[in-house]
């Protein structure tokens, strides 16, 4: 993004876009955007080993260890792992509803359409980290803090 030259660059770390996507600081290194891109797809590799039971895992280990390395590490994995907490918990009501019997719609839905938007969801995450981007997913419960 250029800016004309009597507009200041705004600093690291503020809105860029209306979208709410931010850049971060162009030192994060290789490293770094890597971290962020693990915290975004072990969910989904861990939702496909353990059948989404440990799916937020691996964004939870990430944010534990590295949360003060980075602002783009530690705002991939507490967003990564507040999404798949939602999502973990919306597989869970759909068990409930599948278990009434007369809910069996509702939690295939509950199944399906969490499952596509988890996919989906860190793929995208994973590619903005790679560009250096900070990503938040849409529906999440904020548990952690970025």
């Amino acid at each position: 993004m250029t800016y004309p030259p009597n507009e200041s660059q705004p600093e690291w770390g503020t809105p860029q876009e209306p979208s709410g996507q931010r850049r971060v600081d162009p030192s994060a290194g290789g490293d770094d955007r890597a971290l962020a891109v693990v915290a975004h797809l072990s969910p989904v590799i861990a939702a496909i080993v353990s059948a989404g039971w440990l799916s937020f895992v691996g964004p939870l280990v990430i944010w534990f260890i590295y949360k003060d390395r980075n602002a783009l590490v530690r705002n991939a994995a507490a967003s990564s792992f507040n999404f798949h907490i939602t999502i973990w918990i919306a597989w869970m009501l759909a068990w409930v509803f599948f278990i009434t019997l007369i809910g069996i719609p509702i939690a295939i839905l509950l199944w399906v359409v969490p499952a596509i938007a988890q996919v989906v969801l860190s793929i995208i995450g994973a590619l903005r980290a790679w560009n250096g981007e900070i990503y938040s997913y849409p529906f999440q419960i904020p548990i952690l803090r970025t």
